[in-house]
C-alpha cells in the first residue's frame, strides 16, 4: 500500500515479520491518520496485545499477525499457549482461528515456523489481490460506491478486500466516488478507510453512519461493498457494527450488496450467523471519541463490535475464486 511519509510516498505493508531483529512490525493503526508510527512486538504476548487492544485490525491482517505470532512464540518454547493465548485475543474474526490452526498443524509437520507463516500471509496478500480483479469487473465508469468500516490494506497486510476491486478499477481508469461510512465507534472509515483512498488518489467523501440511507433513497449509492470478519456456511456474515442495518437499506433500495472476503474467512464449522459469537468491546469506546467524553457522564452504554447480515442480504461473494452465490459455499469452501 500507498503511505505517504512527509514528501516521500513509500510502500508498506500494515503488519510484517523481521527475520534479522525476530521481531513483528505493525503500523500501529491507533495513530492513523495523523501519524505514522510503528509497534514492534518481540514476543507473542505483544502480539496479542496488539491484536486485543487493536493496533491492527481487520481479520485478514489480524490472521497474519497470528501466524507471525506463533513463530514467536515456538521460539519462546510455549507452541501450545501462545496458541491459547492469540485465540483468546478476539472472539469473532475466523481469520485468526484460521492462522493459528495453520501454524500449529505446520509446526508439528515440522516446517519451519517462519517460512511457514511468510506462506501464509503471501497467500493472503494474493487472494486479496485475486479479490480485486473479480470485483473490479462488477465496477463500471462513474459508479458510486457505499463502504462500511476499513477493508482496505491496512486490514488485510496488502491490498484489500472491500477497497481491493476499488484499487483495480481505479489503475483501470474507470472513475468511480466512494462513500466512506465513519464507522462508529472506532471510526475505522473515517480515519482509515479514507486516509488510504486519499493515498490512492480515489475520489470519496466521509458520511455520518446514520447518512448511507439518504443517499440510497436519493439515488446517489450504486452498490454496497463491505469485508466480513466470519461467514458461515449459509452465507450468513459477520461484519463491523452498523452492516446489517446497511444490507437491509440496500435491499430495500435495490441496489447490489457484495461481501469481499478471502476462503479462509469462510468458517465451515458453522451451519449460520446465530452460531457466530460476536465481540463486546468496552462501552467506553461508545462514550469516548479519542479520549475526549463525548457521552452524558453518568449514562451507560453497550458496545457490540460486530453485527450478523443474513445471506438473504447479499447479491453475491468476491473471493479469490470468483463472485460466488451463497448456496456455492458449501461446494467451494
Amino acid at each position: 500500500m500507498k503511505v505517504r511519509i512527509g514528501s516521500s510516498e513509500v510502500e508498506m505493508k500494515s503488519v510484517w515479520y523481521d527475520r534479522e531483529k525476530g521481531e513483528v512490525g505493525f503500523i500501529d493503526q491507533r495513530a492513523l491518520p495523523f501519524e505514522i508510527e510503528i509497534f514492534n512486538a518481540s514476543e507473542y504476548r505483544e502480539v496479542a496485545f496488539a491484536i486485543k487492544e487493536m493496533v491492527v485490525r481487520g481479520a485478514p491482517a489480524i490472521g497474519a499477525a497470528a501466524a507471525y505470532g506463533m513463530i514467536l512464540a515456538h521460539r519462546q518454547g510455549e507452541t501450545e499457549h501462545g496458541a491459547h493465548v492469540l485465540k483468546s485475543t478476539r472472539p469473532t474474526a475466523h481469520d485468526l482461528f484460521h492462522a493459528v490452526d495453520y501454524m500449529l498443524e505446520s509446526i508439528k509437520a515440522g516446517k519451519e515456523p517462519v517460512a511457514a507463516a511468510e506462506s501464509y500471509v503471501a497467500s493472503t496478500i494474493k487472494a486479496c489481490e485475486d479479490i480485486g480483479k473479480h470485483g473490479a469487473e462488477l465496477i463500471r465508469s462513474n459508479t458510486r460506491i457505499l463502504t462500511h468500516c476499513n477493508a482496505g490494506a491496512l486490514a488485510t497486510v496488502d491490498f484489500g478486500t472491500a477497497l481491493a476491486p476499488m484499487r483495480v478499477a481505479n489503475s483501470q481508469g474507470k472513475r468511480l466516488f466512494v462513500w466512506v461510512d465513519e464507522t462508529r465507534p472506532r471510526l475505522q472509515g473515517a480515519s482509515l478507510t479514507a486516509w488510504e483512498l486519499h493515498n490512492e488518489g480515489i475520489e470519496h467523501a466521509v458520511i455520518a453512519d446514520n447518512a448511507a440511507g439518504h443517499f440510497m433513497r436519493k439515488g446517489e449509492i450504486d452498490m454496497v461493498i463491505v469485508g466480513a470478519d466470519r461467514i458461515a456456511v449459509n452465507g450468513d456474515f459477520a461484519n463491523k457494527i452498523g452492516t446489517y442495518e446497511k444490507a437491509v437499506l440496500a435491499k430495500e433500495n435495490n441496489i447490489p450488496f457484495y461481501v469481499a472476503a478471502p476462503m479462509s474467512t469462510f468458517d465451515r464449522t458453522i451451519s449460520s450467523g446465530d452460531e457466530i459469537v460476536i465481540e463486546e468491546r468496552s462501552p467506553d469506546e461508545v462514550r469516548y471519541a479519542r479520549e475526549c467524553l463525548i457521552a452524558n457522564p453518568d449514562s451507560p452504554a453497550r458496545n457490540p463490535a460486530f453485527d450478523v447480515t443474513p445471506a438473504k442480504y447479499v447479491t453475491g461473494y468476491i473471493t479469490e475464486k470468483g463472485v460466488i452465490k451463497a448456496e456455492d459455499i458449501e461446494k467451494i469452501a
